[in-house]
C-alpha cells in the first residue's frame, strides 16, 4: 500500500532509500453532493498512511457520515482511529482547521471556504489539500457524433441534480452544428423524470437556500437578454411536494462574463454558448475562473489531442463527460478550482504522507 524507492548513491558502500512517515491527525472536511464516495477517497489513505482521523460531516448528510463510522467500528477499526464530528461549518469545522494538533487539512467545497482555510492553515504550516468549484465546459465539435455529445451532455448537466463539482454546465458548439445539437438535446431534456424515486433520472437540490441561489441566477440572466429554452423554475407537481426540485435548465444566450456563465451553482443548470471554430471554442472554454475538469466531443485526433495540451483543466475527457474520474487516480484542479493537490490515486498517499530518506553506511570488510 505505502512505497519509497531505493536508489545508488554517490558514495561506495552507501545504501540511499525513501520511506513514508504518517503526519499525525487528519482532519478532513467534505461536502455535501457524494457523501460516501467523498468519505472514502479523503478517509482510506489517510489510514493507510497511518494517521489518525478527525472527519467533519456535511451538515446536509449527516447520516451517511454516521454510517460509515458505524461500519467502521464494526469491522474493527480500533476506537479513537476515525472520530466523526458533526455540525455546521463555523461550530465545528472552523476549530479543526485552526487546531495546532490537526497536522493535515483536506477540504472539499467551495472557493470562497476553501481560501479561508488556506489562509489559516498556511499561518501554522499545515499541510493543505483543497478541491473546490468548477464551471467546466464542454465542447461540441462539428465532427462529433452529435447523439453522443447530447447524450452526455446531459449526464454531465443534469445528473445527480447537477450536484457535482465536475459537472458540465459550459456547453460550447460549434456554428455549424449548433442548430442540430440545440435540437436534440431539448428533444433529450424533455424526456428527463424528476423526483424522488429509483426510476428518476435525478432527484432535488440539497436545500432550500441554494435552489433560491439557482432561481436568481435564472432570472438576472433572463433580465440580460438570455433565453431560457428548457426548465428554469421550481417543480411544484405531487411528486416534488417534499423536497427542492429544479426543473432541467437550458440556457441561450448568456455572456461569457454574466454571473450564470462564472459563478459555480450546483444545479441542473447547462448554458450553450455558440463558437465559430476551434480557437474561439478553446478560448471560451479557458475563459473562467475555474479549471476543474473539461470535454470535447470530436472525431479527430489531432484536435482532441491540442485541447488536452491547452485546456486549463486538471481532468480532461474525450468523446465522454466532464465528470467520471476514476478512484485509482488523482483529480483536482487549477486556478480557483484547487491548491494544486490532487486526491485520490497513489497522490493521496504523496499527501497524506511525509518522505524520510534514510542513509545506511556498509561495510563489506566486517561481513
Amino acid at each position: 500500500r505505502l512505497y519509497g524507492r531505493t536508489t545508488t548513491s554517490g558514495t561506495p558502500n552507501k545504501q540511499a532509500m525513501t520511506i513514508r512517515a504518517p503526519l499525525g491527525v487528519a482532519g478532513l472536511i467534505i461536502a455535501a453532493n457524494t457523501p460516501i464516495a467523498n468519505i472514502a477517497w479523503k478517509v482510506f489513505p489517510a489510514l493507510i498512511c497511518g494517521n489518525g482521523v478527525v472527519l467533519k460531516a456535511a451538515e446536509d448528510t449527516p447520516a451517511s457520515a454516521w454510517l460509515f463510522g458505524e461500519i467502521a467500528k464494526q469491522a474493527g477499526l480500533p476506537d479513537g482511529v476515525l472520530n466523526i464530528v458533526q455540525g455546521l461549518g463555523v461550530e465545528a469545522g472552523r476549530p479543526l482547521v485552526e487546531d495546532a494538533r490537526v497536522a493535515v487539512l483536506s477540504f472539499t467545497g467551495s472557493t470562497a471556504v476553501g481560501r479561508e482555510i488556506a489562509r489559516t492553515g498556511g499561518e501554522r504550516m499545515a499541510k493543505v489539500s483543497l478541491e473546490l468549484g468548477g464551471k467546466n465546459p464542454l465542447v461540441v465539435c462539428d465532427d462529433a457524433d452529435l447523439d453522443k455529445a447530447v447524450e452526455w451532455t446531459v449526464l454531465s448537466a443534469f445528473s445527480n441534480a447537477g450536484q457535482r463539482c465536475a459537472s458540465g454546465s459550459r456547453i460550447i458548439i460549434f456554428e455549424s452544428v449548433y442548430d442540430a445539437f440545440r435540437e436534440k438535446l431539448l428533444a433529450h431534456t424533455a424526456t428527463l423524470k424528476v423526483g424522488p424515486g429509483d426510476d428518476d433520472d435525478f432527484g432535488p437540490v440539497i436545500n432550500e437556500r441554494q435552489l433560491n441561489i439557482m432561481l436568481s441566477a435564472i432570472e438576472t440572466a433572463r433580465g440580460r437578454g438570455a433565453a431560457v429554452l428548457a426548465g428554469g423554475g421550481r417543480l411544484t407537481g405531487k411528486a416534488h411536494v417534499k423536497g427542492c426540485y429544479l426543473a432541467p435548465t437550458v440556457i441561450e444566450g448568456a455572456g461569457p462574463a454574466d454571473e450564470i456563465s462564472t459563478s459555480e451553482l450546483f444545479g441542473p443548470i447547462a448554458c450553450l454558448y455558440r463558437v465559430p471554430d476551434f480557437e474561439a471554442a478553446v478560448t471560451l472554454a479557458n475563459d473562467s475562473p475555474y479549471g476543474l475538469t473539461a470535454a470535447i466531443h470530436t472525431r479527430s485526433v489531432d484536435r482532441a489531442s491540442e485541447f488536452v495540451r491547452r485546456v486549463e483543466a486538471g481532468t480532461v475527457s474525450v468523446n465522454a463527460g466532464t465528470y467520471g474520474s476514476e478512484p485509482h487516480m488523482p483529480f483536482g484542479g487549477v486556478k480557483a478550482s484547487g491548491n494544486g493537490s490532487r486526491e485520490p490515486g497513489t497522490e493521496a498517499i504523496e499527501f497524506y504522507s511525509s518522505l524520510k530518506n534514510v542513509y545506511t553506511l556498509v561495510n563489506p570488510e566486517r561481513v
